[in-house]
Order: structure tokens, then C-alpha cells, then sequence
């Protein structure tokens, strides 16, 4: 079933209606209830980086229809999440402060700012702190400092590339290619500690702010590689119907969304053409398994698979929404 033009902004009016409040009642705010029906105060249990995503899928609906209100929602949305953060924009994990600095990032560029807004430049710092050169280099994932992973170190890779710094960008994907690459998978392991150990866990998102990074730096290498991994991600992610794997709830729930973002990214970023088509093939393939597993709720609103028992998770719903659109940008 060929998935229909309006199925991101159908995803995008959802999400909204069902998970959009605003912050302790407050005009010009906006934040993601954790669940729907919705349970807690305020907007449940806190999410930092969930909201993240929540921002860069509004500004993925601004650019696909910039006539609607979707860069005012985004606008909303940071200041809710600056609020309902304690009215500071660090927290103490690297990998949540890198989600929320790409989203700034990309909020910025939309609103053509010569200069990074503030919370962009003090993001920015707190990336830049993490990278040191214990364990040879890497992002730290949070201020205990024990730990550097692929989810701080690739996305803190991409930032930097966006940003114009090209060779520390490089440095950290070099890193994580000598440190975190399976050469037998041809994918990303996790992590590894400051004793040594690798967490060996493969992730699907990991691959693709890895493969957005590599894009995104653009060197011949770079783009070799990012070809090589979407033939890896196909051959040892996705089922026998090229459809990625769908987590139900917590963070988990965006894992999906996260490298369909980056897969679109793929299709049109000049990698050889038997990688973009792989890159569309899974991009098509999951975003139809979602959207052919639609509810329609007795309101007006939808609800996406993975099915769940009982509330509904919003990271689930954010790799939904996130997936459709990446699906329709990489047409």
C-alpha cells in the first residue's frame, strides 16, 4: 500500500493533539506529556531528551508546510523545556544535551540567525567539555565521566559538523571508527568504559547519527562508509521484509525514528546509488509497516505501532511521526 502525501502532517496533527500541553498553564509554552492518556504533574515524568526529538519534529513539519504553525509550536517548545528543566538548558548527560543542541541548531537555521543562539552556544561548551582525550578521545556520556559512547559521541559529531567545526567532527568519527566499529556487523557498539570494557549492544539509532555525521563531514571516506553502513543496517537490522526494528516504550520508543532521520538524509547525500536506494527501500518499508498500523482513536487523532498495553508512550509516537516525515522528505 502506497502511504499516502498527508500521512506525516496526519502524524504531526496527532502527536500534537494527543501529547501537547503547556507548562504549569503557562501562555506561549509547550511541552510532551511522557504518555497518553496523560498522568502527572507537570506532563509526568521528565524526558529531557524526548522533548529534544519533539523539536526537531516540529521543525521537520515547518519545512514540509511552512505556512502552518509549526515553528510557533517550536518556538513554544523551547522555552517549555527550558522551564520545565529548571530554567537551564544543561543536565548531566552529554548524549541528551547533543539531542537538544542539533534541535536548537536546526531552529536556528530556520529562523536564519547568523550567530547560534545562546542555549545553542552553551550546549555547545558542554560537548566541547566532554571531549577529552581519556580512552583517546571520544564524548563522555554524562558528568560521572566513566563512560564514552557511540549516543554522546556521534551526535556531538554531527553538532560539530553543522557547526563548521569539520576536523573536531572528523576526530570523533575517526574515534568511534577505531574504537566502536564491529568490523564483523559492519555497525556501531555502544560504548566503552574507562576500565576498558566494551558494551557490545547494537542500537539503531547509534547507526544513524553515526551515518548523519559521516554525511554531514562529507569527505570521500566519510561518504564511503556511510554507504558501507546503510548496506550493514539492512543486512543486520532489518527483517526479512526490510521493515527496522519498532521499541514500544521508553527511550527505546525513538531508537527507529532516530536513524529513519538520518537514512532520509542519506537517500539524496550523494553516497553511491545502490546505498540511497537501500537507504529509501528501509525508509518505505517501516514507514508503511507504521502507517498501515494505524488506530484511529474515536476523536480526531491516531495512535502508531508498536501496539501497547494500556498509556501510550510519546517517544513511540516521535518515531512514528519522525519516520513518516523522513519517509516523504527522501521521495
Amino acid at each position: 500500500m502506497r502511504i499516502p502525501d498527508g500521512a506525516a502532517a496526519d502524524a504531526a496533527r496527532s502527536v500534537r493533539e494527543l501529547f501537547s500541553r503547556r507548562v504549569l498553564c503557562l501562555p506561549m509554552t509547550r511541552i510532551g506529556a511522557v504518555a497518553f492518556p496523560s498522568s502527572g504533574f507537570p506532563c509526568g515524568q521528565w524526558h529531557y531528551w524526548w522533548q529534544a526529538h519533539f523539536l526537531d519534529c516540529l521543525i521537520d513539519e515547518h519545512l514540509r508546510d511552512p505556512s502552518g504553525n509549526a515553528l510557533s509550536e517550536a518556538r513554544k517548545l523551547a522555552r517549555g523545556i527550558w522551564l520545565r528543566n529548571g530554567a537551564r538548558w544543561r543536565n548531566a548527560y552529554y548524549d541528551d544535551m547533543a539531542w537538544l543542541a542539533l534541535a536548537l541548531q536546526r531552529l536556528d537555521e530556520v529562523e536564519g540567525r547568523s550567530t547560534p543562539r545562546r542555549p545553542v552556544r552553551i550546549l555547545g561548551d558542554a560537548l566541547r567539555s566532554a571531549h577529552t582525550q581519556d580512552l583517546g578521545g571520544g564524548v563522555f556520556w554524562n558528568t560521572s565521566r566513566d563512560f564514552k559512547n557511540t549516543p554522546s559521541t556521534a551526535p556531538a559529531a554531527l553538532f560539530f559538523a553543522r557547526a563548521g567545526e569539520s576536523e573536531r567532527a572528523q576526530e570523533l568519527l575517526d574515534w568511534l571508527r577505531e574504537h566502536l566499529f564491529d568490523t564483523g556487523s559492519g555497525l556501531y557498539l555502544d560504548g566503552v568504559r574507562t576500565d576498558g570494557s566494551v558494551e557490545t549492544t547494537l542500537h539503531t539509532y547509534n547507526q544513524g547519527t553515526v551515518l548523519g555525521a559521516l554525511i554531514a563531514v562529507g569527505g570521500r571516506t566519510d561518504l564511503r562508509q556511510a554507504g558501507d553502513l546503510v548496506r550493514s543496517i539492512a543486512r543486520g537490522m532489518a527483517d526479512d521484509d526490510g521493515v527496522l526494528p519498532l521499541d514500544a516504550r521508553g527511550d527505546g520508543g525513538l531508537f527507529t525514528g532516530i536513524l529513519c532521520r538520518y537514512l532520509a538524509q542519506a537517500v539524496v547525500a550523494g553516497i553511491d546509488q545502490s546505498a540511497s536506494s537501500t537507504a529509501r527501500n528501509l525508509l518505505e518499508a517501516t514507514a508503511a509497516h507504521i502507517w498501515n498500523g494505524r488506530t484511529q482513536l474515536d476523536r480526531e487523532g491516531l495512535l502508531f505501532p508498536p501496539p501497547q498495553g494500556g498509556a501510550v508512550s510519546l517517544s513511540s509516537q516521535l518515531q512514528a511521526w519522525m519516520t513518516l516525515e523522513a519517509e516523504r522528505a527522501s521521495r
